[in-house]
């Protein structure tokens, strides 16, 4: 009888050390796993009546990355501690389907673009000057083709529509869209001819690829958030270059430099205002 219970005291220690004994685990960059944004499904928006609808204003804007507060869509370059810029994000989630890209042709997201179109039509020609390696050495002109590279989106182009909701009394805003743009080279004589927007994204498609796509925090590295929040919460600065009107005509079609960003002013200023307005002091 005593032999069976010290038996059974000896099993119980050994089920016991084993149970405190230290895991060895594959190593891995943090002393916890991190499941939050893996988890995450974007957070459902309130539901609009077209009747409910008020008054609405649709509006483009542009984000430049070179803005300090914006610089959370640019890096990292390369991947980095499990976060990806913005343009990788948008390039993965196309090339395993998740994400549909539009041409820029148009602005309504009607014209699908296959993944092997968009990657060529991303692939930019460069014409050099070689030299030939048997005598006698002639210089010729050749045509090369650069890959194309995330790091070299540099702005992007938001359109949305802001509206005021009668039924819950505020002033809301839905982003329909997002466009990579890079700057336009001439491939002969290497000079920058303006801004080349590459394609569209339909945002409402994009937002289950990007709320799963970690955004630095400045604040705070254990809690994260993903570019869907950064858009959702407006985490960015942009300005307006083109507002819907009769002619569709950017701001830039009919004014130039300091009144070009005066106008863009006032109808940033005139969104702001239209909720002020309608309440009485």
């Amino acid at each position: 009888m005593v032999r069976t219970i010290l038996v059974f005291i000896f099993l119980g220690m050994v089920f016991s050390l084993k149970a405190n004994a230290q895991v060895i685990e594959e190593p891995r960059d943090g002393f916890y796993e991190r499941l939050m944004i893996q988890e995450k499904r974007p957070a459902e928006l309130p539901y609009v009546r077209e009747a409910d609808v008020l008054w609405a204003k649709r509006v483009w804007q542009v984000i430049d990355l070179r803005e300090k507060m914006n610089q959370p869509l640019y890096f990292p370059i390369n991947p980095t501690d499990g976060r990806r810029n913005l343009m990788q994000v948008l390039l993965d989630g196309i090339r395993e389907g998740s994400i549909t890209a539009y041409d820029v042709a148009t602005e309504d997201f009607t014209v699908p673009l296959s993944v092997d179109a968009l990657m060529s039509q991303l692939e930019r020609t460069e014409t050099i000057t070689a030299q030939r390696p048997d005598p006698p050495y002639e210089e010729y002109d050749t045509t090369i083709t650069i890959s194309f590279e995330p790091a070299d989106v540099m702005r992007y182009r938001i359109k949305e529509e802001w509206f005021f909701d009668s039924k819950r009394s505020v002033l809301d805003v839905r982003i329909l869209g997002i466009c990579p743009v890079r700057e336009a080279i001439d491939p002969v004589t290497g000079e920058s001819r303006g801004d080349e927007p590459l394609f569209w994204v339909y945002y409402p498609e994009a937002r289950n690829v990007l709320v799963q796509a970690e955004v630095f925090n400045r604040h705070n590295d254990a809690q994260r958030i993903s570019f869907d929040d950064l858009f959702i919460r407006r985490f960015f600065s942009s300005y307006i270059y083109k507002e819907s009107n009769v002619h569709d005509r950017r701001i830039t079609e009919y004014y130039t430099g300091l009144d070009a960003l005066l106008e863009a002013e006032r109808v940033k200023e005139e969104i702001r205002n239209f909720e002020h307005d309608l309440w009485e002091w």
